[in-house]
């Protein structure tokens, strides 16, 4: 995802320069989760019920675009509240809320960002701050990126809510830690009506792409068994990761390198078994460089350990692919639950990240076990381009569940040239680039005249 947004990036900054100072002046940011109290949940806290409400405030900066331009919303809340780890036990997270100006309060998108990071401190709840990044420029620019596709729903209506998935050690990769932190966001959400406002039976859906994705999708296999009482509409899956070990393979000694260690550090944070693996195979000359991982957000992980070989890290070539890693592996592998709501999956065929096969054999896979899915496959685009092609789809797909239009049984698969041939799509993206131009220029953010 990364080398697209950064070109869109450096697109935007001169677009937007208009309405940032010529010589802004460095200022101090939020404090990282690591460092606010109000991260660390209250005496008692265990006994709650996963989504209750521990307690709540108004952001301490204001949500921004790329950390710096102040984004005109009628409202904006951070809950602090109960969820699970991957062992059934209690923890606590972040889920920060968005309110337009003529909200429909009625309407809620769970927007799952692509963290993909080890670092608690890359968490959206601080990234999405203004000033956020001060100390370090661009370091948080992939979740502030993002924004890009909340600002769409937020231009509709729609309450955005956006959740820290990874949860407060950033165990990135346990994916059924996040899947469970987004439902229990969503329960969170639902439970905060005298807080936001936001009806108790709103309407909800899903959106991720790459590791949001994996909460998105995570949380839709699990949501039958972990949240049955949620009616969720539909859940959005794009750049599907279906499985681990394939990505260790395609990201190697490319741009997406630094995934690898960040996914490995970030189940490290969760798993110590995982812990372990560290400490047998990574090489001693090789420990403080891998260790870097542990303090860096998306970006700094993708120029750290930009092209390198993750094998010469090791100490056994076959690391990876050994009982204990599979053991960490093949648990957090998507498919071993059905989605009972209804899926959009769509993916790059040229995918660089995640093989499209494996997404083709999750499709199959929910399918035969009686799922319904709309899989939509690009032959042009790969794993950064498909994030800009395929959100316009996306988008409208989420609108027509969040309408309550009728989505079809069963399953469809269909291979189109780019997901921007669609008139419909075209517009759909021009809309939700120019009215988030529009919102860092300081216009109310939220459908007009309701």
């Amino acid at each position: 995802m990364a080398s697209l947004l950064y070109q869109l990036l450096f697109l935007l900054v001169p677009l937007l320069a208009a309405g940032l100072p010529a010589n802004p002046v460095k200022k101090a940011g939020p404090q990282p989760p690591g460092e606010d109290p109000f991260y660390t949940p209250p005496d008692g806290w265990e006994s709650t019920e996963p989504g209750a409400i521990l307690r709540h405030r108004t952001p301490p900066y204001p949500i921004a675009a790329f950390g710096l331009a102040e984004v005109n919303l009628d409202a904006s809340y951070q809950i602090l509240y109960r969820t699970t780890d991957s062992f059934g036990e209690p923890i606590a997270t972040v889920t920060t809320i968005l309110i337009p100006h003529n909200a429909d309060y009625t309407k809620v998108l769970s927007y799952q960002v692509a963290q993909d990071a080890a670092d608690p401190n890359c968490s959206p709840s601080f990234a999405i701050q203004q000033f956020s990044d001060a100390g370090e420029a661009l370091a948080l620019v992939m979740p502030q990126l993002e924004y890009l596709f909340m600002s769409s729903a937020l231009n509709k209506g729609f309450v955005v809510i956006v959740p820290d998935h990874l949860g407060p050690r950033s165990a990135f990769l346990a994916n059924t830690l996040s899947g469970q932190a987004v439902l229990d966001n969503v329960r969170a959400a639902l439970a905060s009506t005298d807080i936001t406002g936001i009806s108790s039976q709103a309407t909800v859906a899903l959106w991720g792409y790459s590791g949001g994705s994996l909460a998105s999708g995570f949380a839709a296999e699990l949501q039958p068994s972990y949240a049955p009482e949620l009616k969720i509409a539909g859940a959005a899956l794009g750049g599907t990761v279906p499985q681990i070990p394939p990505v260790i393979r395609a990201s190697n000694k490319g741009i997406f390198t630094g995934l690898i260690p960040a996914g490995i550090q970030g189940l490290a944070n969760e798993y110590p078994a995982a812990q372990q693996l560290i400490r047998d195979a990574i090489l001693p000359d090789k420990w403080a460089e891998f260790n870097k991982t542990q303090e860096l957000c998306l970006t700094g992980n993708l120029i750290e350990y930009l092209g390198k070989d993750i094998y010469t890290y090791v100490n056994d070539p076959n690391v990876f692919e050994s009982p204990l890693a599979n053991s960490l592996t093949e648990p957090n592998a998507m498919g071993h639950n059905t989605p009972k709501i209804p899926i959009l999956i769509y993916k790059g065929v040229n995918d660089q990240i995640s093989p499209v096969k494996d997404t083709d054999a999750l499709y199959d896979t929910y399918c035969s076990n009686g799922a319904n899915v709309e899989y939509v496959r690009d032959l042009l685009a790969e794993h950064a381009l498909m994030t800009i092609t395929g959100a316009p789809d996306a988008f409208m797909w989420l609108t027509e569940r969040l309408s309550g239009v009728p989505v079809k049984k069963g399953c469809r698969r269909k291979t189109q040239l780019t997901g921007l041939q669609d008139p419909k799509a075209l517009a759909a993206l021009g809309t939700t680039v120019v009215k988030f131009l529009l919102s860092l220029l300081t216009l109310p953010v939220g459908p007009i005249g309701r």
